[in-house]
């Protein structure tokens, strides 16, 4: 009711909930592009400015490395599925047990296969750091994940991309979060404050990129109910 409500008051739906679950329910019921604007499984609309940052920054995009530190969450989802995309490199190191869904991680790699990026999960940080040029890291405790704050932060202790962390990377590695960013958890003030950090510059592109998703949805859309018609 609630998305057949809406697709007759606006021309596309963004859904930001908890339960990825919500989003695909919203999507089968609505005859208007429903958009992700955040789950719990997946940060799509945040990986589009992310590549879209990346490939403003880097002349020699998609031929760069991105390393992921921390947590294997929804940003690191999208992040797997717009490399793999890209055919850009990404590494990923997590704490033990916190290693992204292995669903999301296989069917990334079938999409790198035909791309030709490379994708590796682990949990060596200095591996997952050599070579890449930006060094990308999240929130340790996400929404809903609040109750978990104390046993987290022992778990990703070792984790925090600092400046000791980023001398690892390649020379002149640059840095992204997609925000909020907790200083002294899981970046330093000396990383995400210092000209290296391009998270503003992220924050920026969120705004273009959505606008590129909507008006490739809801123009698309429209063609699509013009040739219906017709």
């Amino acid at each position: 009711d609630v998305a057949r409500n809406l697709e007759l008051w606006m021309d596309a739906i963004v859904a930001r909930t908890f339960g990825h679950e919500s989003i695909e329910l919203l999507a089968k019921a609505s005859a208007v592009p429903v958009i992700n604007g955040l789950s719990d499984h997946s940060h799509p609309c945040q990986a589009m400015a992310d590549f879209l940052t990346l490939r403003e920054t880097f002349d020699d995009f998609p031929h760069i490395k991105l390393a992921y530190v921390g947590d294997g969450n929804n940003t690191c989802h999208s992040l797997l599925e717009a490399a793999a995309l890209s055919g850009c490199a990404m590494a990923v190191a997590t704490p033990p047990g916190y290693e992204p869904d292995a669903g999301v991680v296989e069917r990334a790699q079938a999409v790198a296969r035909r791309t030709g990026a490379k994708l590796t999960i682990g949990n060596a940080l200095g591996a997952a750091l050599r070579g890449a040029h930006a060094v990308y890291t999240d929130t340790w405790a996400s929404m809903g994940q609040e109750a978990e704050q104390t046993q987290r932060a022992r778990d990703f202790a070792g984790y925090q991309v600092n400046e000791a962390w980023m001398a690892r990377a390649r020379p002149g590695a640059r840095f992204l979060h997609c925000l909020p960013a907790h200083r002294g958890l899981e970046v330093s003030t000396g990383v995400i404050d210092a000209p290296i950090s391009l998270v503003y510059q992220q924050a920026e592109n969120r705004l273009h990129a959505q606008k590129a998703i909507l008006a490739a949805l809801i123009l698309g859309n429209h063609k699509e109910h013009n040739r219906t018609q017709a």
